[in-house]
């Protein structure tokens, strides 16, 4: 057994998001474990860029009300409590609706060659985030 200290909290890079998001690291598994969680807070209306993972990703939604999204412009509304699975290699965004904060767990697994799994891309549009929390 081993006690993790608590690790600082960082702003997430304008490269890879829209608005104020803030990231608490939780764990990143030493083998064989690949595991990788974060803490991550968005402001409202602020979210990620598209992206996908290697191995899928798993959010837990710990507060708030919040929005993801996949390429077919399908979204799903989360809620506090709520937890959703993206598979591996979909394109989606998730992030706060709007006039509400949202928190989630992100879940997910480094590469067998403990390598990053996400493939970021391009910004969510305003007019498809604008879209997606009518």
């Amino acid at each position: 057994m081993e006690l993790l200290p608590v690790r600082p909290t960082v702003k997430t890079p304008a490269s890879a998001f829209t608005g104020d998001v803030y990231m608490t690291p939780i764990y990143n598994g030493a083998g064989p474990s690949r595991m990788v969680v974060a803490l991550v807070r968005f402001t409202p209306g602020a979210r990620t860029n598209w992206h996908s993972h290697a191995v899928g990703q798993t959010l837990h939604v710990t507060e708030g009300v919040g929005l993801v999204g996949v390429r077919d412009g399908a979204v799903l509304r989360i809620h506090a409590g709520e937890t959703v699975v993206c598979p591996p290699g979909e394109e989606h965004w998730h992030g706060a609706a709007a006039g509400t904060f949202m928190s989630h767990l992100a879940m997910l697994e480094a590469k067998p060659d403990g390598g990053d799994p996400t493939t970021w891309l391009e910004p969510v549009t305003d007019a498809i985030y604008e879209t997606a929390n009518r």
